[in-house]
């Protein structure tokens, strides 16, 4: 038996309720969530799909961290130890374990979509192999939203949340900066500049929060975020970048 307690509520408000639960070997939480509906709690919301840790539909905070309910076990825990399930607390709740997760959405929308190169059709595209590696790794998010949660910028402060992006989303645009083909520069989008200006590049302070909590292992902070910062300084501050704007938009005029 295990000691569980759940948060329970809606956007009324709520609070902690405790559950003595039956544990088998090899479970995971999901399946204690479930086995909750099943005997105690039938009213219980939660949020799950493929329970394999591949459409981050069940992000919750375990004992306060975020995490995949299917992806965390219980072997992980001490027996004696009580186990906090709680709702996303960067996003509002909608009832128990369920949050409305459509600020990710909307941010999601506010970043510019790749620009196809002129002149190729869509089967014409060629890249090198190091160049398709390098943005992989962070196509393969799962939209889980556990960085976008964990992220102190807007989990501490919901007051930044209209100026910035979060992890995911700015991992988007690094994604998009280091594309080979992206051809936004020759439509006039600066990603690296809209990253700082749109889409608050600078409140990020490279606590790696984002990254700890990643259930794809993805290097959000040391291949995403810093890379794109350091391109954005050297766009704003470095003053051979600016002469060279400068000499361009001359010959261009």
């Amino acid at each position: 038996m295990a000691d569980f307690r759940v948060w329970r509520g809606d956007t009324e408000g709520g609070g902690l309720e405790d559950f003595k639960v039956e544990v088998f070997e090899g479970e995971v939480v999901l399946d204690i969530v479930h086995r909750l509906q099943a005997t105690q709690a039938p009213d219980l919301a939660v949020r799950w799909n493929c329970k394999a840790g591949k459409c981050g539909s069940c992000s919750a905070e375990i004992n306060g961290r975020p995490r995949l309910l299917c992806m965390t076990r219980m072997s992980v825990f001490e027996r004696s130890e009580t186990i906090t399930i709680t709702p996303l607390r960067a996003n509002p709740v909608i009832r128990d374990l369920v949050t409305d997760v459509s600020y990710n959405y909307t941010k999601a929308r506010e970043i510019p979509a790749f620009v196809p190169p002129p002149g190729l059709a869509a089967g014409e595209y060629r890249m090198q192999q190091e160049d398709v590696e390098r943005s992989q790794e962070f196509r393969k998010c799962i939209e889980c939203f556990l960085c976008q949660d964990v992220c102190h910028v807007v989990r501490d402060h919901e007051e930044n949340k209209q100026a910035f992006a979060g992890p995911r989303f700015l991992m988007r645009q690094a994604e998009l900066d280091m594309h080979p083909l992206d051809a936004a520069e020759d439509s006039g989008l600066d990603r690296k500049t809209s990253a700082q200006e749109d889409h608050g590049l600078g409140y990020c302070n490279i606590t790696k929060c984002c990254t700890e909590v990643c259930p794809e292992g993805i290097k959000i902070t040391d291949n995403a975020l810093i890379p794109l910062k350091e391109r954005a300084a050297d766009r704003k501050y470095d003053p051979l970048v600016w002469l060279g704007n400068k000499i361009r938009r001359r010959s261009g005029a």
